[in-house]
């Protein structure tokens, strides 16, 4: 009986510390941030700057990633999808052959794989993925699950922004479970390199360098940034023709983690002014380029007649990111001709609800 009490008294010892201990330890919910100013750390380069910078409101955090630390990235949703790196200006051709042991040199025969500045042409879209950031518009074809159909693929690593150019790379990806198998080696290789990627669903894409295999610190969490700051492929009319051409100073929105914008002239409400009765009126787009380079003037332009060399002034941005907290943003600075540093923009952010 005695023995029977002291147990009973135990248990009820360790039920009271077990219910003291969750009441001491509760869950913390950390509220967004109400705002703040950021200096973009695009590192060294000015207009070439080294780095994509990945900006998240709601911790007061960016995230710079070295634009040439990459090669490819693998999605961590149920498609199994493969994107470049257009922020290096990578380009690729899918070959028909599907032994990667029988790609040679001679395969890239009359290949030029490069987005020309001087004489940019339409065809090089059909080596680059969609610009728009469509999941479905990657020039890799969805990897199949049977492995026989995944064709080989060449790929010019890209010197877009002052990058220097390195090895031409032939690759062969398949399915490996829930996952990925990435062989790959120079053009005239008979060995190849290895690497698997198990597919993490926290992460639109998981990073991989040709040179170190999956990335530690790339791309962040898809629902800890809300818009990249980059150099990268984009578009421009040459000669009346849309082509593809590299832009210093772009930015694009979290369109895969669920982020929409919108733009706001000055002329329709003051960016002091925006609040919360604001929102409803305001038409949030998932466009991957909403803002682009709409944000600012490098040389002057018919699309902005007028505008000085700087920050566009007539205008604010408004972000609402996949938990509904709200932002305005305002670029403040980002070149020698607004009293900014080309490379480091200056950016001033504010919750609206």
């Amino acid at each position: 009986m005695l023995r029977f009490q002291k147990l009973s008294a135990i248990l009820c010892l360790a039920a009271l510390f077990t219910a003291c201990k969750k009441d001491k330890d509760p869950v913390i919910v950390i509220p967004p941030s109400s705002g703040s100013q950021l200096q973009l750390n695009g590192g060294a380069g000015g207009a070439s700057a080294k780095n994509s910078v990945f900006v998240d409101f709601s911790a007061d955090k960016q995230d710079s990633v070295a634009r040439a630390s990459w090669d490819l990235g693998f999605y961590g949703g149920s498609e199994f999808r493969v994107k470049i790196n257009n922020t290096t200006s990578a380009a690729v051709k899918v070959l028909e052959k599907t032994d990667l042991g029988a790609v040679v040199a001679a395969d890239t025969a009359g290949l030029t794989l490069a987005i020309s500045q001087s004489s940019p042409s339409a065809s090089h879209y059909n080596s680059i993925d969609a610009l728009n950031g469509s999941l479905t518009g990657t020039v890799i074809p969805e990897v199949s699950a049977t492995a026989s159909n995944n064709k080989v693929i060449i790929i010019n690593r890209g010197t877009g922004g002052g990058i220097a150019a390195r090895a031409w790379i032939k690759a062969k990806i398949t399915r490996n479970g829930n996952g990925y198998t990435l062989q790959y080696g120079e053009l005239n290789a008979t060995t190849f390199q290895t690497v698997n990627i198990t597919k993490n669903s926290d992460y639109s894409f998981q990073l991989v360098s040709f040179d170190n295999g999956v990335i530690a610190t790339g791309e962040p969490e898809k629902s800890k940034w809300d818009f990249v700051w980059t150099y990268s492929v984009y578009e421009t009319n040459f000669g009346g023709t849309i082509v593809p051409y590299n832009f210093s100073d772009l930015i694009f929105i979290n369109k895969l983690g669920g982020v929409t914008a919108a733009l706001v002239l000055n002329s329709t409400v003051s960016y002091d002014a925006y609040s919360a009765s604001n929102i409803a009126t305001t038409t949030f787009s998932s466009d991957y380029n909403v803002i682009g380079h709409k944000w600012r003037v490098t040389s002057p332009s018919a699309e902005f007649p007028g505008a000085p060399v700087g920050v566009l002034t007539d205008r604010f941005f408004v972000i609402k990111d996949a938990a509904g907290n709200v932002y305005k943003l305002k670029f403040l600075n980002f070149h020698a001709s607004d009293g900014g540093e080309r490379g480091k923009p200056r950016i001033e952010y504010k919750l609206v609800k």
